[in-house]
């Protein structure tokens, strides 16, 4: 048992690293557009801001489960296949672009208009005042964010084991679910809480420091 369990841990951390990656990255552009286009931004565009704030409801809207079934196409596509554990961080990254991109909107609008202010009464740029300013004073809570976003990808991970994704959630549901195997179930219930507890616990360790 202990040799599956293992095995299915690494691709578990494998999906979840590379999914938190390209939507982080991804994610950030979409909220630096929202922030800078919304009413009170630097640049404020009701259109621009309107539409793409649709659009990340709308894809913030459909359940893991059914999008993972939905992109299996454009999965193969980049890929080359429609399951493992390389095919489900394709899903994995899409269904988390829209939810970090809102949460650092959210944490860049927190941040005080006071000091947005005062920097461009110094004449700082644009640029100058995201870089400068707005991602300063924001990152303890873009931190926070990311952590919530990796305990959001852990479940969907698990879910993602329904349908051939592999890891923690494919030993549960194969081994535990399909075979009657309680300990299985219970030995991956325990992975993944040891796994948030820790991403927990490092979040909020790098947000102290920041704050």
């Amino acid at each position: 048992m202990w040799d599956v369990i293992l095995k299915a841990s690494g691709e578990t951390l494998y999906m979840v690293f590379w999914s938190t990656l390209f939507s982080v990255i991804l994610g950030f552009i979409p909220a630096i557009i929202l922030v800078l286009t919304s009413p009170d931004g630097l640049k404020p565009n009701k259109a621009v801001y309107e539409t793409l704030s649709l659009i990340v409801n709308v894809f913030r809207s459909f359940p893991f489960i059914i999008l993972m079934v939905i992109l299996i196409p454009f999965t193969r596509v980049i890929v080359g296949r429609a399951i493992g554990t390389k095919a489900a961080i394709v899903p994995l990254t899409i269904s988390a672009i829209p939810f970090i991109a809102r949460v650092f909107e959210n944490s860049l609008r927190e941040v005080d208009p006071g000091v947005i202010e005062a920097a461009r009464s110094f004449g700082a740029s644009n640029f100058k005042i995201i870089t400068h300013v707005y991602l300063k004073e924001g990152l303890p809570a873009m931190i926070s964010g990311i952590t919530l976003l990796i305990i959001n990808l852990l479940g969907y991970s698990a879910m993602g084991g329904a349908i051939g994704a592999g890891g923690i959630g494919d030993v549960a549901l194969r081994y535990g679910y399909q075979q009657y195997k309680i300990d299985y179930l219970i030995v991956t219930s325990i992975v993944l809480i040891v796994f948030v507890q820790l991403v927990q616990m490092i979040g909020n360790y790098i947000y102290k420091k920041l704050a």
